[in-house]
């Protein structure tokens, strides 16, 4: 993706595709991110191997590896945006984009600049994504979806610099 902060994590067949609590599909997300985001309670239980992360928001699992092990969202330190309702949920973990926020300058303003925000940081070389995103990679691509959903949601016109990806 263009203007994105960091490449996705390397795929590898040491670790089970499928999440075990609900058979998603896992994407790979790199043990650093891992390390970074549960608790230190669960910290205690990581194993310093392959981890996938389940995107369901059905499911509890956020993290899972292939000698069984599961974080849940209990045992992270940030609140899951994919595992979160609707509505005021925290899109940009490195310089706090929610949707709330948008929508409140979407009120004000009948616009949000948000996507550009987050691109002038990532040109800055700013972000932290792999660390600070539960997922591990960019957040761009939600944040675009995001704004667009919540400007059609509020009847605003959907400016073309913010579909730019």
């Amino acid at each position: 993706m263009a203007n994105c902060c960091c490449p996705g994590a390397a795929e590898t067949t040491d670790c089970p595709s499928v999440c075990p609590a609900s058979g998603t599909k896992g994407i790979p997300v790199a043990v650093g991110t891992v390390k970074a985001l549960v608790t230190a309670r669960a910290l205690s239980r990581l194993a310093a191997v392959e981890h996938r992360f389940c995107a369901d928001p059905s499911c509890d699992v956020v993290y899972f590896d292939a000698h069984g092990g599961c974080f849940t969202r209990r045992d992270l330190q940030v609140a899951v945006w994919q595992k979160e309702p609707a509505g005021d949920r925290a899109i940009c973990y490195c310089f706090d984009e929610t949707e709330a926020a948008i929508r409140e300058e979407i009120r004000t303003i009948g616009h949000s600049s948000a996507v550009d925000r987050v691109r002038a940081h990532v040109a800055a070389r700013r972000c932290a994504c792999e660390v600070r995103n539960p997922r591990g990679a960019c957040c761009l691509g939600e944040l675009i979806a995001a704004v667009e959903r919540i400007q059609c949601e509020a009847g605003a016109a959907v400016p073309s610099a913010a579909v730019r990806v």
